[in-house]
């Protein structure tokens, strides 16, 4: 990405006249759903094959999307120049909402289609599940991040580094 489009959406990030641009919001959506969608899977593919209870592999696979979630931002923020303290309040302060909506749809999905809390790894339902809701995942959360970045919350704060 060059820093010229990063200066295209400057005016927008104030939540200026036409707000976020959708392609803005989705490479925010996507950048969540990647570090969201490797934590939730580790999670759930550790849950699964330690016959663990549901109960015990959501709180894994949830925890682990926040922590791959603000991962990624935590590292390119530090990379950017940032020190610890300072690229931990960006990270909390870009991904809190995106992580929380994405997780809130993703699970709630996966725990509403019958049998897919105890299908197996082995099971394509427990993958149709899991890629079903991350896919309505991204389709609900694109649009709280445009709304988001376009008031320069959420990832407009990651925006203002480059």
């Amino acid at each position: 990405m060059d820093h010229s489009e990063h200066t295209d959406h400057a005016g927008h990030l104030a939540g200026g006249a036409g707000g976020a641009s959708w392609g803005m919001a989705t490479k925010a959506t996507l950048h969540c759903l990647t570090g969201c969608a490797i934590g939730e899977i580790l999670g759930m593919v550790i849950g699964t094959a330690l016959l663990w209870g549901n109960v015990p592999t959501m709180v894994l696979a949830i925890s682990l999307a926040f922590v791959f979630g603000y991962s990624f931002t935590l590292f390119a923020v530090r990379r950017a120049g940032l020190d610890w303290r300072s690229a931990i309040k960006i990270a909390l302060a870009a991904d809190t909402v995106s992580i929380a909506v994405m997780e809130i749809v993703d699970n709630s999905i996966i725990a509403l289609t019958p049998g897919a809390m105890d299908a197996h790894l082995s099971d394509g339902l427990f993958w149709y599940a899991l890629l079903g809701g991350f896919a309505v995942a991204f389709l609900i959360t694109t649009p709280v991040n445009k709304w988001m970045i376009g008031r320069g919350k959420g990832h407009a704060v990651v925006h203002s580094l480059h």
